[in-house]
């Protein structure tokens, strides 16, 4: 009897196909997934790069990229769309994998860096610094996005614990907190003509017009994001399955928190500072995955380095191509696309 007892959590977890054995149908779609989901990755790459208020030919484009091309056409590959590119790369990965952590650690499916209002406080922050000190590039918001975004997940996870994770409660509080940090952002941009002009493009979530420079200051904190991320991932799988039984199995459920919660902060605080707050790939990459590859997250978190940069590229393309020769911030394609999927989730849940 007290064996059989003992070894319930571990059966559960085995019964979830989260140990290594895993399942194996879930195994076995895991290697057309990547080589399906790389193909398209590599479209949106080339699409990305082609596309824009004057489409520039593909030969063009290998030309550019390889020294063998000049003229206006290559000179807006390799000076405008190549870096926006190599930038859509690195958000969607870090906004995926961490929206992958924050619902691990939260055991949440609704939790994100936007709906938990990571976004808005990285961008409040930001806009204080705009306002009180003056600040004009990119580069020098990174250590108040982070701050922002740290304060924000300080008060999801308090919220968190208080509503004993319920999800809506936690969606709801998170998309609460996004509001009122929206309105104290507004009225600091009403305040300051100057505050305005600075913030409102970034605010949107845009790539377009950002060099690769404001990429180098967040490369060592993008880089540590994603080693914690992939570090607690297999203790996220027995978070899963509750506090208990994952303590049982000798998982530090504190300590796999506030590392997946400081990974978390990390990703989305790089993100928002490159980008702006782009809504809705943390949201809507992890539940890509893992309706297709099963929710193991050493499985989960390299199919969310795919599936994030490929959302966020298709949508920068869309926006570009949707209104030619004008184009939509990705964040507002984003936003329009995201909101009906947050909808139906948070619907599925309150079931």
């Amino acid at each position: 009897m007290s064996t059989n007892s003992s070894d319930a959590p571990t059966r559960g977890l085995r019964a979830r196909g989260l140990r290594t054995g895993g399942l194996r149908p879930e195994r076995l779609r895991r290697i057309p997934f990547f080589v399906v989901g790389g193909a398209a990755l590599a479209l949106c790459v080339a699409l990305s790069l082609a596309m824009g208020a004057r489409p520039v030919p593909l030969s063009t484009v290998v030309g550019a990229l390889f020294g063998d091309a000049s003229g206006a056409d290559a000179v807006a590959v390799t000076g405008l769309r190549l870096p926006r590119t190599v930038i859509g790369l690195a958000v969607g990965a870090a906004l995926g994998v961490a929206g992958a952590v924050a619902q691990g650690v939260t055991r949440n499916p609704l939790a994100s860096p936007t709906t938990l209002g990571i976004n808005a406080g990285a961008g409040f922050a930001v806009v204080v610094a705009i306002y009180a000190l003056h600040l004009t590039q990119p580069v020098e918001y990174l250590w108040f996005a982070f701050a922002g975004a740290a304060g924000a997940a300080l008060f999801a996870q308090a919220l968190a614990r208080k509503s004993d994770l319920d999800p809506v409660r936690l969606a709801l509080g998170g998309t609460v907190l996004q509001l009122v940090l929206l309105s104290w952002t507004a009225a600091l941009m009403l305040l300051s003509q100057r505050t305005l002009d600075e913030a409102r493009f970034w605010l949107a979530g845009s790539m377009a017009g950002r060099p690769l420079d404001v990429v180098w200051p967040v490369l060592p904190t993008l880089v540590i994001g994603l080693v914690l991320a992939f570090a607690v991932s297999p203790a996220l799988n027995a978070l899963a399955i509750g506090d208990d039984s994952a303590q049982a199995l000798g998982v530090p459920v504190a300590r796999i928190r506030l590392a997946g919660g400081v990974a978390v902060i990390l990703l989305a605080g790089s993100a928002v500072a490159v980008a702006g707050p782009v809504a809705f790939v943390g949201l809507a990459a992890p539940h890509i995955v893992r309706a297709l590859l099963g929710s193991d997250h050493r499985v989960l978190l390299p199919g969310c380095l795919v599936v994030g940069p490929l959302l966020l590229l298709a949508a920068d393309v869309l926006g570009r191509v949707v209104i030619r020769p004008s184009e939509l911030e990705v964040g507002i394609v984003t936003a329009f696309l995201g909101a009906p999927l947050l909808a139906l989730l948070a619907r599925k849940a309150a079931r």
